[in-house]
């Protein structure tokens, strides 16, 4: 019986518009105000962490059951159109009150992915809305994008909180994941720090960027990341002894068990704790804990065939990671796994299309595939 799963939190339609294959080294070099700027075809699809890593993990075998908030309108249709055409399990809950969350993507060749994002539904998510019984079933939760979602951090994310320990007692592992937050906003101005405090010691897989995690565990240091990339691409300015390292101990310090930071186009850093944290995580996983405790490394990723589009990367990452896991794969395969999709995802304009079977992956990599070069 494969081990079952629950990808919940933030979902939304992503609508991207595709630029002229040319690539900017600025983004006012293709944007400025008063221009027209002829674009092609829009690609929309769903995006989120819950369409994003939840799909990614049923096409690369899990047993993934998906868990959001809809509006009652038309991009709520939508997204439950694209779901059953992927024959997902799905528990979407439908609200009348609120709107379908959606962004708009803009990925400018040569140029980081920007977002303009509607929360909607999203933003009234709470953890009442997963239901015990299905806790009850299940080896792995992982929920994405609390910072998304007002409900979530409001308080000291307290309701995130609630939400993790009402799926440990229920004896399922946990995973979190994090997006991106505008710094002028409301999630912006949250005490994150506070927050990771309180919630970090009920997490077993903590998958973020870092970016995101600096951003959140230390603003000072952010700051000093953005004025050394000048303007570019801040992970790749990054050093794993300097940068990287001090922010994943700290994680592992309040509670984390396996923390995987994704860094962009670089790779991938990962460390796990020692054999008795490792124990305690949930049986149902039948995690081989000699083979991933007191692990730690970084994972450059591997060159791609082409690159359309970063959106989704991520996300289709940790749903490699987190289905290699259960299919009890070693920290260190697991890891490879997740980069060697995050090359894959980028081929495409959306976060599933250039997905590809383990087997394949596994002989790519043990073949030598090619990495990328700093």
């Amino acid at each position: 019986m494969k081990k079952k799963v629950i990808a919940a939190g933030h979902i939304c339609l992503d609508i991207t518009p595709v630029f002229p294959d040319k690539k900017a080294e600025r983004l006012t070099d293709i944007l400025s105000p008063g221009k027209l700027l002829q674009v092609g075809w829009a690609d929309v699809h769903t995006g989120g962490a819950v369409a994003n890593t939840g799909l990614a993990m049923k096409l690369l075998g899990a047993d993934v059951t998906l868990m959001a908030k809809l509006g009652k309108d038309s991009f709520g249709s939508m997204i439950t159109n694209i779901l059953q055409e992927h024959e997902a399990d799905c528990r979407m809950i439908v609200s009348e009150q609120e709107s379908t969350s959606y962004s708009v993507v803009l990925a400018v060749p040569g140029i980081d992915r920007i977002f303009l994002h509607n929360p909607g539904a999203n933003d009234h998510f709470y953890a009442d809305d997963v239901p015990e019984e299905l806790l009850g079933q299940t080896a792995l939760f992982h929920f994405g994008y609390p910072s998304l979602m007002r409900s979530m951090y409001l308080e000291e994310g307290g309701e995130l909180c609630r939400l993790l320990r009402r799926v440990k007692a229920a004896g399922a592992a946990t995973s979190l994941d994090f997006a991106a937050v505008d710094a002028d906003s409301e999630a912006g101005r949250t005490d994150w720090v506070t927050v990771l405090a309180k919630a970090l010691p009920y997490v077993d897989f903590f998958v973020p960027s870092v970016e995101e995690l600096c951003f959140m565990l230390d603003r000072q240091r952010y700051e000093e990341w953005q004025r050394r990339a000048a303007g570019g691409d801040i992970t790749e300015i990054l050093d794993v002894e300097r940068d990287i390292k001090p922010l994943a101990y700290r994680c592992m310090e309040l509670g984390a068990k396996v923390l995987l930071l994704k860094c962009g186009a670089c790779g991938m850093y990962y460390r796990a704790a020692d054999t008795e944290a490792i124990k305690a995580i949930s049986p149902r996983l039948e995690l081989d804990v000699a083979a991933w405790a007191d692990q730690e490394g970084f994972e450059t990723s591997f060159e791609p065939e082409r690159v359309l589009s970063g959106t989704g990367a991520g996300d289709t990452s940790i749903a490699a990671f987190l289905t290699a896991m259960l299919k009890g794969k070693t920290l260190k395969r697991s890891v490879q796994l997740a980069a060697a999709t995050g090359a894959c995802c980028v081929t495409g304009y959306d976060a599933l299309s250039g997905l590809q079977p383990f087997e394949v992956l596994e002989q790519r990599i043990d073949a030598g595939w090619e990495k990328r070069k700093r």
